[in-house]
């Protein structure tokens, strides 16, 4: 690989009038900019970052760590990030976690090495792993989804217990009583939260919850449909709040290898509203509110706290609201459209 001595030797010219090319740190003539751009092409000469961050003590570079880059939630959250960071200059180094707490500190140190100017973390792991692999780390960051103890930074997310509930809402309020939840990983906050919101609205409406219809899982298609089979297997409830939408579309699979019809016989909501949500059949009723501009906030978030490292910290609470589509009815329908059909 070339180096700015090769071609200071090639073009017969000093380091330094070379340097002062590459850089545009000093007017030099045209005969001798000619020079080192015809040395530059021949060698095929390309600037060395690091070199570059050292002096300006910059590198205009984000990491960006999510958990499984399978999930199209962090894809969409992740393309809403590149696509501020790119308006303004950035660039960003995608790491996928796979849900693994010791990956991530191990990218977490990468990046660090790298000179990273500041992370956005979108949490691998159950908060306490995720805490102790950022502890310590004093480059600018940003944390998106949950907050977490002990760790001083930026944080953006939505308002898991306020969208649990609004989804449970929905149910009750087209008279279902008999309402399942399947929630994420328990030694998470998110999880925690979204069962939270769910209880609430169970609270509300005076119904206890029932133990055999709050189902442990893992965020995924195949643990929401593994566990809407569990649940349609015997007593099965009539509407199911999956706690996000992976797990959703995962439950309409079960219930129609099972030939249940959805939002007929069983009505299920989602939550996060990621854009495949739409065009499944039938498309998936959910909360939650735009992933690409959740992205984008936390970007802006992050290089406000890069600007100006001596800010208070954010926290950023986006209020999710509730997206009717195909996949929830009410209780009761296929009766009532059973005896509409007799008495035609």
């Amino acid at each position: 690989m070339a180096t700015i001595k090769d071609v200071a030797a090639m073009a017969g010219i000093s380091y330094t009038t070379v340097s002062h090319v590459v850089n545009k740190t000093r007017p030099v003539s045209e005969p001798v900019r000619l020079k080192v751009e015809e040395a530059i092409a021949r060698l095929d000469y390309v600037p060395s970052a690091v070199a570059r961050s050292l002096k300006a003590k910059s590198t205009a570079t984000i990491g960006l760590l999510v958990a499984n880059s399978l999930n199209p939630y962090f894809a969409e959250l992740a393309r809403g990030i590149e696509d501020y960071c790119e308006r303004n200059n950035y660039c960003v180094i995608l790491c996928n976690c796979d849900d693994d707490p010791d990956k991530q500190r191990n990218y977490v140190r990468v990046l660090l090495e790298k000179r990273v100017d500041g992370l956005v973390v979108a949490s691998a792991g159950g908060d306490l792993g995720l805490a102790s692999g950022l502890t310590g780390v004093r480059t600018p960051m940003v944390i998106v989804d949950r907050s977490l103890e002990g760790i001083d930074a930026d944080l953006v997310r939505i308002d898991h217990e306020q969208g649990a509930y609004l989804a449970t809402r929905h149910l009750l309020d087209l008279g279902h009583r008999a309402v399942a939840c399947i929630g994420g990983p328990a030694i998470t906050s998110v999880a925690q939260l979204r069962l939270a919101g769910y209880l609430r609205a169970l609270s509300e409406a005076g119904i206890a919850p029932q133990a055999h219809w709050m189902v442990e899982s893992d965020f995924s298609c195949t643990g929401g449909y593994e566990a809407a089979n569990r649940l349609l297997a015997a007593d099965p409830p009539s509407a199911v709040f999956a706690c996000n939408d992976m797990m959703g579309i995962g439950v309409l699979r079960a219930a129609a290898e099972r030939q249940i019809r959805v939002p007929e016989q069983l009505s299920v909501i989602g939550f996060d509203d990621v854009q495949m949500s739409r065009y499944v059949y039938p498309a998936l009723t959910t909360v939650g509110q735009s992933i690409l501009q959740l992205g984008e906030t936390a970007a802006q978030v992050l290089l406000r706290r890069i600007a100006t490292p001596g800010r208070s910290v954010e926290q950023l609470i986006v209020a999710p609201s509730l997206v009717l589509r195909e996949s929830t009815g009410p209780h009761g329908a296929i009766a009532l459209h059973g005896l509409q059909q007799s008495i035609g």
